[in-house]
């Protein structure tokens, strides 16, 4: 992405729908507590179709549809990604638990070693 594709244009009608979004996920929690009597139908009904709105909204404004443009970009990335085949992912595996085993071994025969070094020739105490 270059310098020139990127926009830090925010106009008041933005910074107006981001107001508008915050006030709608505000409303839609203060209906869903003060609608507790109405039960819990309307009470979800009231929050979801706040939280609905406000996405609605956010959508709507720049940083939505650049949030939407980054998520389109990052997907098509995605999809350039080469995936490992099933023989390859097996083979990586078994190296790592190759090497975890050996790399266990190695620092066992350590310890024991300065177990031995310590413990029976330096300060002499024989298990």
């Amino acid at each position: 992405m270059s310098a020139a594709n990127i926009e830090n244009v925010s106009t008041t009608a933005d910074k107006a729908k981001l107001v508008l979004v915050v006030a709608l996920v505000v409303a839609a929690l203060g209906g869903f507590y003060a609608l507790v009597a109405k039960g819990p139908i309307v009470q979800w009904l009231t929050l979801i179709g706040g939280l609905v709105a406000a996405v609605v909204v956010f959508l709507l404004s720049l940083p939505g549809r650049q949030l939407v443009a980054f998520g389109n970009d990052a997907w098509r990335e995605v999809n350039k990604v080469v995936w490992p085949t099933r023989k390859e992912s097996t083979q990586m595996t078994l190296y790592v638990f190759a090497f975890v085993v050996i790399m266990a071994l190695f620092l066992w025969l350590t310890d024991k070693t300065l177990e031995w070094v310590f413990y029976d020739l330096i300060l002499g105490w024989k298990k």
